[in-house]
């Protein structure tokens, strides 16, 4: 069943609902209880993470980036054995070995595609053709158009807030921009961590949610433990963006690298010079717990992660708390 709330009736009116549930069209194309995905953080997301979320009512994505085709087949194994559930793959599309990639995912009867950095065009006709459903993650009203017009089922509304790589628009002011120029389903994703930013999402018009800092520090996330140590020790200016010199904006736990990757743009180094300082850096933080040289993706909420807990009882907690929001909103009204 999707996940829905119930009112009363005195609530419902004083929420202006026609009905005494909300339910989200997300939910039904992605056959899940919440309309909640797991961010597909390269390195990160994996098989058995991802069935994770799954299991706990989302949809779990395995993130394809730095994979062969035959490591993707073997994390979509893992996540089939661990779940019955709807699962999804994230494919960057300017992965060399995308046209591989995406035929694996075919191949491997995977339900959702979630789509980056690049055009999903080439790849439409054939995931349409095995029943995919297309999702594709972008950072402006202009790219959200292009993607709705080339066919795809949903949009996920980045902010700058997100950690990783990020565009420049935030996420108040993305996601109600999106909403009003497609016709899509838009799922909000950066800066939302707890059911106060779901709430938030859903009032500028999402469906859904797609969290990804939040589940770092989920017991069942695979990073080091030094890793989720520093997301949750980290305040709310502890995050950075690097690489807006060379069109790579990326967000991250300020450290010894990132320092001086800033430090070597403004002095207007090489792609090749700033390129050498990062290369691996996200393998060193997340297998290695290099605090120091690696590369420590997380979003502004940093900040709101206070504990560790299972995906099952953070995606639990996170929309019992929207169903108090909400009826503490029409107590308002």
């Amino acid at each position: 069943m999707a996940w829905q709330l119930v009112f009363t009736n005195r609530e419902a009116v004083a929420l202006q609902l026609k009905g005494h549930f909300i339910k989200m069209k997300i939910n039904e194309m992605l056959n899940i209880e919440y309309p909640i995905l797991l961010g597909g953080m390269a390195q990160i997301s994996m098989g058995e993470f991802a069935a994770a979320v799954s299991n706990a009512g989302g949809l779990g994505v395995i993130a394809s980036g730095g994979l062969s085709a035959d490591r993707l087949r073997e994390e979509i194994g893992k996540c089939k054995r661990k779940t019955d559930k709807p699962f999804g793959v994230n494919l960057m599309l300017m992965a060399p070995n995308r046209d591989e990639l995406a035929k694996v995912i075919v191949d491997e009867g995977v339900q959702v595609v979630v789509t980056g950095a690049g055009s999903p065009t080439p790849y439409i006709p054939m995931w349409k053709g095995a029943g995919i459903k297309i999702i594709s993650v972008i950072q402006s009203v202009k790219i959200a158009k292009k993607v709705e017009a080339m066919g795809v089922d949903a949009i996920v509304a980045e902010g700058t807030e997100a950690g990783g790589h990020v565009g420049e628009t935030t996420t108040m002011a993305l996601v109600p921009q999106v909403v009003d120029a497609v016709s899509l389903p838009v799922i909000a994703a950066g800066g939302i961590a707890d059911g106060r930013g779901v709430v938030a999402a859903m009032a500028l018009g999402a469906e859904g949610v797609q969290v990804g800092t939040r589940f770092l520090v989920a017991e069942e996330c695979p990073v080091h433990e030094r890793f989720k140590e520093e997301v949750l020790k980290a305040i709310d200016t502890d995050t950075l963006v690097t690489g807006r010199s060379i069109g790579g904006p990326v967000r991250g736990i300020r450290n010894e690298m990132t320092l001086k990757f800033l430090e070597l743009e403004a002095r207007k180094a090489s792609r090749d010079e700033l390129e050498d300082l990062s290369m691996g850096s996200l393998r060193k933080a997340v297998f290695d717990g290099d605090m120091i040289e690696g590369s420590v993706m997380a979003g502004q909420i940093c900040g709101m992660v206070s504990e560790c807990s299972s995906v099952k009882e953070i995606i639990e907690s996170m929309f019992e708390d929207v169903k108090k929001i909400y009826l503490n909103l029409g107590k308002l009204i």
